[in-house]
């Protein structure tokens, strides 16, 4: 009879461990730290490295233990960046490890870090991560497969607020990328009917659970092996792809009724039931409302995406190629907002693209959420 251990660890072994990397991971002289922020994740982390073959990652004692108040920490989502991690890059340091992967309370939100030369951490993004990791699952589908024609067969998913990156990449090697809306059910609904058509799906960025903090360990331990680091590659992805340059951040607004009103004034910005035509300077070439079902891209300006009155969500897509999504959350009295500038394959335009991208994002704050009317609170980090 099977331990309740090796029953939750036999699929991750049987459907993610991958022979490309196991004899690697078994000798990689890399350190990982780990830190479960005060929760649940770390009997899982430590079970999940010890099935892919690696030494078990070296967990930050003052957050090993679930903790309900969190004490050794002001807000527990390793999303939040480089201030939420002073404890385990702390570690880190004085362990000699070079990677850090940090988990949420509930253990579905992944944070990693990566020490660089000269001392300093980068804290990769969610989408950096999605472009690493889509790159290294399709890498291992690649070496795996018999029959390269196989790769129509083949899918990657992501949500309406993520980086165009898994499209770009999809668009280059032939395999399929769709999207869906933001949260776990749209995206592994959509994954079931995938599988159960026959299809393969090799990656699908949404949550993350506990899985893809050690295939965020082996993809590292494989670089390594290659002397290459995870931000090395994801600047190869860029040169390879075009430069995706996204930013994702968020206000804090505790009146329900302020969220809707700036979402509605939306709606009805150049009159009744039209929506804006410019941001500042910067013109306004489709709008998409999946609250309202509208999206003026399509012929019947009807949103092919499902209707959600749940959450609102207005994407914008810009005469400058910029595409910005605003969104209150489900979950947490924020109005979050995405944006990205994405740039041509083999073209050395990061610079611009930053510049361009903060530049949007300053008109959309000004003039869309206008926090200082709305009483908004800005993100402390």
């Amino acid at each position: 009879m099977r331990t309740k251990w090796a029953t939750w660890c036999w699929p991750i072994k049987f459907h993610l461990c991958r022979p490309v990397g196991r004899h690697i991971n078994m000798k990689t002289p890399l350190k990982f730290v780990h830190t479960s922020f005060h929760g649940v994740g770390h009997d899982y982390v430590q079970a999940a490295f010890k099935v892919f073959g690696f030494s078990p990652p070296i967990p930050v004692p003052e957050q090993k233990d679930p903790d309900p108040d969190f004490s050794t920490v002001k807000c527990p989502n390793p999303e939040e960046g480089e201030c939420v991690l002073e404890l385990s890059l702390r570690l880190a340091e004085k362990e000699g490890a070079r990677v850090v992967v940090a988990t949420d309370p509930d253990a579905d939100r992944l944070a990693v870090a990566e020490l660089q030369d000269m001392g300093r951490w980068k804290v990769f993004t969610g989408n950096e991560l999605a472009a690493l990791l889509g790159w290294w699952m399709f890498y291992c589908w690649d070496k795996s497969c018999s029959d390269r024609s196989d790769v129509t067969d083949v899918y990657m998913l992501g949500t309406t607020v993520s980086s165009s990156i898994l499209h770009s990449i999809a668009s280059k090697q032939g395999f399929h990328y769709e999207e869906t809306l933001p949260g776990f059910k749209w995206i592994g609904n959509r994954v079931k009917s995938l599988l159960d058509d026959g299809k393969t799906v090799v990656f699908a960025f949404e949550e993350s659970i506990v899985s893809a903090a050690v295939v965020v360990a082996e993809m590292a331990a494989f670089l390594d092996s290659n002397r290459v680091t995870m931000e090395q590659q994801l600047e190869t992805i860029y040169e390879t792809y075009g430069y995706h340059i996204s930013k994702t951040s968020y206000f804090l607004c505790y009146d329900p009724a302020t969220i809707r009103r700036i979402f509605e004034r939306l709606r009805n910005y150049s009159g009744p039931k039209r929506y804006p035509q410019f941001c500042g300077p910067y013109g306004i070439l489709h709008v998409r409302d999946v609250t309202m079902g509208y999206d003026s891209s399509q012929l019947n300006e009807k949103s092919v995406l499902p209707v959600s009155k749940s959450s609102q969500m207005v994407t914008f897509t810009f005469q400058n190629g910029c595409v910005a999504t605003l969104r209150s959350s489900g979950t947490e009295p924020k109005i979050k907002y995405y944006a990205e500038m994405c740039g041509s394959p083999g073209q050395g335009e990061r610079s611009f693209l930053e510049e361009e991208l903060k530049k949007v994002i300053d008109s959309l704050v000004e003039n869309f959420l206008e926090p200082s009317r709305n009483g908004l609170i800005c993100r402390c980090v």
